[in-house]
């Protein structure tokens, strides 16, 4: 992961080292930083995320850079929308004003476009 900000998904993964492919099985988590490799090292939810994994399966993440000043509204959008398992805040109230979201590249299990 990138020392930059930006907004970070956990997935639970099947990984193939031969055929060097990631294949998300579940997103648990969304969060955001405004230094993800930092966040990351040593999270307090690692073991909550870890309880996710079945036979097979290991963690891995994907990363968006984004600018600190909407980095939380966009991270609360995500996780208002999406609902992981192991997010507790902004699951039930988004407290900002309304928000559209459009993304690119590979974002398994997120919606590509939305507003909320």
């Amino acid at each position: 992961m990138p020392a930059k900000s930006g907004v970070y998904c956990v997935y639970t993964c099947i990984y193939s080292g031969k055929k060097q492919t990631c294949s998300p099985q579940k997103l648990i988590y969304i969060g955001a930083s405004e230094n993800v490799r930092d966040c990351l090292e040593d999270h307090v939810k690692q073991a909550d995320w870890e309880s996710h994994i079945d036979t097979g399966e290991e963690l891995c993440f994907n990363f968006a850079p984004m600018d600190a000043e909407t980095l939380e509204r966009c991270a609360a959008a995500l996780i208002f929308k999406h609902k992981p398992p192991e997010n507790s805040e902004y699951v039930r109230d988004f407290p900002f004003d309304t928000t559209s979201l459009t993304l690119s590249g590979t974002a398994g299990f997120l919606s590509k476009s939305f507003t909320v």
